[in-house]
């Protein structure tokens, strides 16, 4: 099938653009003189082009008049699939040229949830409202997940951390730390401790809660925090690190769960979940902006990268210096 597609007969004939150029003005001219004027090539060298792509196709193009040249039926064929071509490469060339300006393009982001609920969705309004024409892939995902793939090179820009049972791809990467970050338990509007006061962790230990699975950074800080004071961590538990599946949980039972504050802070802003006034005492790690060490971003995904920057400065009131994560 490939080598059918290369035997059509303007490849073996060498078909130039200047000849698509040249039937285009000779229609517009109504003469080879004109028409070389504009193209800015003499007449001989316009007539040899024309006659080249004649004796190619083995018809005339254009009848010779006293009044000038007009073009034959096969010249009316020829002339409008060389506009044709000739629009398409001028669309060809704006897409480049879009791409290179960073005006255009696919950018493809890995972000952990506090990320998505804060810093991100302003980054992509500021990018879009400015280059609607640039296409952003947002994935929300875990650190563990994200970080192989963006060594991979399935992802171009990372909001993450880096684990230590990731040391082999540390340098590998560049790491510009954000903010840590804080937890705290949520539950259903309503929930019968929505408003207590005094919790502890003794409270609450035997409560149903919702928790990311055993293995996740999360839960192993969560049950780390309560073998810290000489407890079992709770036992009644549906594992799922999925943030709707958790959601609609809690809004259907008594149950409780563990966020990152900005998280539960998005929740509760729109009513869906409350926080439970007990102040956990354990956060996530620092997180940060991950891109590949040896990696020449887009300009698109530089874009992205400096707005996303930028939101962070907003959100967490700092700003870093890119390093080699160690």
């Amino acid at each position: 099938m490939t080598t059918r597609s290369y035997s059509n007969w303007f490849v073996r004939a060498r078909l130039k653009t200047r000849q698509l150029l040249l039937l285009a003005a000779m229609e517009e001219e109504g003469n080879v003189r004109r028409a070389a004027d504009v193209l800015g090539m003499t007449q001989p060298a316009a007539s040899r082009l024309l006659k080249e792509l004649e004796d190619m196709l083995e018809v005339s193009l254009f009848d010779r008049t006293p009044h000038g040249m007009h073009a034959t039926l096969y010249g009316e064929v020829m002339i409008r699939h060389a506009r044709m071509v000739l629009s398409n490469l001028s669309h060809a060339h704006d897409e480049i040229s879009a791409l290179r300006a960073g005006l255009a393009g696919q950018v493809r982001i890995g972000v952990i949830a506090a990320a998505a609920a804060t810093m991100v969705p302003r980054a992509i309004a500021s990018v879009k409202e400015r280059y609607p024409q640039l296409q952003i892939w947002a994935e929300v995902e875990t650190s563990d997940v994200m970080l192989p793939r963006l060594a991979e090179g399935e992802l171009d820009i990372m909001i993450g951390r880096v684990l230590e049972r990731q040391n082999q791809l540390k340098a590998e990467i560049r790491y510009e730390p954000l903010a840590d970050e804080p937890l705290c338990v949520v539950a259903r509007p309503g929930h019968p401790l929505e408003n207590e006061t005094g919790l502890t962790l003794r409270g609450i230990v035997n409560a149903s809660w919702v928790l990311h699975p055993p293995g996740s950074v999360l839960r192993h800080r969560f049950d780390l925090m309560f073998s810290q004071i000489g407890l079992n961590p709770p036992q009644n538990v549906v594992n799922t690190n999925n943030f709707l599946a958790i959601s609609s949980l809690l809004l259907q039972s008594d149950m409780l769960a563990v966020l990152p504050d900005e998280v539960a802070r998005q929740y509760q802003q729109y009513g869906v979940l409350k926080r439970i006034p007990l102040d956990l005492p354990c956060r996530m790690d620092t997180f940060g902006i991950i891109t590949r060490q040896s990696h020449l971003l887009s300009p698109a995904a530089s874009i992205v990268l400096e707005a996303l920057r930028e939101a962070a400065g907003e959100v967490y009131g700092s700003s870093f210096e890119p390093a080699v994560a160690r």
